[in-house]
């Protein structure tokens, strides 16, 4: 028998983490934190209900927090061995648990010398120095090619189209009279999003573990660079500032490279666009690397066009920079992080840009039940940040074809040509969403589909 425990992104987006466990062989499947609510945050100071020196490997899916975010606890409790990813999701990965922890370092001596945190001392889930050791454990690996992270389980990534350097994952367990095989999706892409491929199909298995972020749910059928236009030339009218809440790796180099395409095209002026993130702005030189991973053919670009940075391209680092930016007047567009405006400098800018009607507030992708983000989404009159409720009187537009995540009708096309697993298994969505596209798997295509619990454990047959 294999085991496969669901300790993260069960009944819910964020946090994933899945451990398989097969003839005493323990590896585990992503290693996130749980974002949004409050109950969902707490638990990242949780300790998982195991020995973390028992689990021999971990193989990420792709760099994002939610599924890498988990990793300096993870080997700060006992964990220690190799950590299993692409290339890209190493380099990517550097960059974003770095500046987690510095985020998490500032948040801590703000709320200390502001006193306004119930905890006394407010102290970080997890300090730079933490990350370092995770990285020193960082073991990188091709696409398509299989590697044995821990024995009997064998592993290969197939690019998903999501995010620079993602994949999901197959795994054999070459026990038994035949391998058992398993996918795990990780996030997938949508088709013809900027900058990336098209997911490849799932390869036939015996268990699927499917995210459902969008299961209930289809991005609107608008072109996004006619969106994008529209939103850009509505705010130039108003003579404001457009603020982008945007991921720092990956949205934030689909904004520039689609505001890029729309001034070639002649159809927006050129304008100042300022990236307050040294993050945003390493994850451009990445994205610059690994050009080949790129695909630019639905904008008639050439591989080699300099499409991330040009002369109105303005990028902050420090501090001092990011706090000029306060004095640019509209029109311009400020890209700034966090994506679900859960932490970061976009803060900062809310509070100066939230309470001038002129101004354009834009969401772009899923924003987490609990996150401000969401918060706007649904309307809110004010926000709250830094212990004060700031006004909501900027326009908020939400731009759908920016999600990086497939809709409902997108997840059903790449499974289409998939024989029915043995049984499948949806995670990383919220309760309606995760029931709305088991529902459609079942009746469509007769599928054995469970929503697992979180903590929850199954048991995987192996063919004698």
């Amino acid at each position: 028998m294999a085991k496969l425990t669901f300790h993260g992104a069960a009944e819910t987006v964020t946090g994933s983490k899945y451990l398989l466990e097969v003839d005493g062989a323990r590896m585990l499947v992503d290693c996130g934190l749980f974002q949004g609510l409050k109950k969902l945050r707490l638990k990242n100071w949780d300790s998982l209900p195991l020995d973390v020196s028992t689990i021999e490997a971990v193989v990420i899916t792709h760099a994002h927090l939610d599924h890498i975010g988990y990793l300096p606890r993870l080997v700060k409790h006992g964990f220690k061995g190799p950590i299993y990813c692409t290339a890209p999701t190493a380099d990517l990965a550097e960059l974003i648990l770095f500046d987690s922890a510095k985020i998490q370092e500032n948040d801590a001596e703000y709320a200390n010398r502001k006193g306004f945190s119930k905890h006394k001392p407010a102290l970080p889930l997890y300090t730079t120095r933490d990350v370092t050791h995770v990285l020193q454990m960082i073991e990188t690996v091709s696409r398509d090619s299989w590697f044995n992270p821990t024995g009997p389980i064998w592993c290969r990534y197939h690019d998903v189209g999501h995010l620079l350097g993602s994949g999901m994952i197959e795994v054999e367990l070459r026990v038994g009279s035949r391998p058992m095989r398993l996918v795990f999706s990780g996030d997938v892409g949508r088709y013809d999003a900027p900058l990336y491929h098209d997911p490849k199909p799932p390869p036939p298995c015996d268990y699927l573990i499917c995210e459902s972020t969008y299961g209930n749910r289809d991005h609107p059928e608008a072109n996004i660079l006619d969106e994008l236009c529209d939103v850009v030339l509505t705010s130039i009218r108003r003579g404001g500032v457009m603020l982008m809440a945007s991921f720092a790796v990956g949205r934030a180099q689909q904004l520039v490279y689609l505001l890029h395409v729309l001034a070639k095209k002649n159809r927006i002026p050129e304008l100042p666009i300022f990236i307050d993130s040294p993050m945003a702005v390493d994850a451009t030189k990445i994205y610059a690397t690994y050009r080949a991973e790129h695909d630019l053919t639905e904008y008639d670009l050439s591989s080699q066009e300099h499409v991330f940075t040009d002369r109105n391209v303005h990028l902050s680092r420090t501090v001092g920079e990011s706090k000029q930016i306060n004095g640019v007047p509209g029109p311009a567009v400020i890209i700034s992080s966090s994506g679900m405006m859960t932490a970061g400098r976009i803060l900062h800018h809310l509070r100066k840009r939230l309470p001038d009607e002129r101004n354009t507030i834009v969401l772009g992708g899923f924003m987490a039940a609990g996150t401000r983000g969401r918060s706007l989404k649904n309307g809110a009159k004010t926000l709250r940040m830094h212990g004060r409720d700031v006004p909501v009187r900027a326009h908020v537009v939400e731009i759908s074809g920016l999600s990086g995540h497939a809709g409902r009708s997108e997840l059903l096309r790449w499974l289409e040509p998939l024989p029915a697993p043995r049984r499948t298994f949806l995670t990383h969505g919220e309760h309606d969403a995760s029931e709305s596209l088991a529902t459609a798997l079942r009746e469509q295509r007769g599928w054995d589909v469970h929503i697992p619990k979180l903590g929850e454990a199954v048991e995987l047959e192996i063919e004698t």
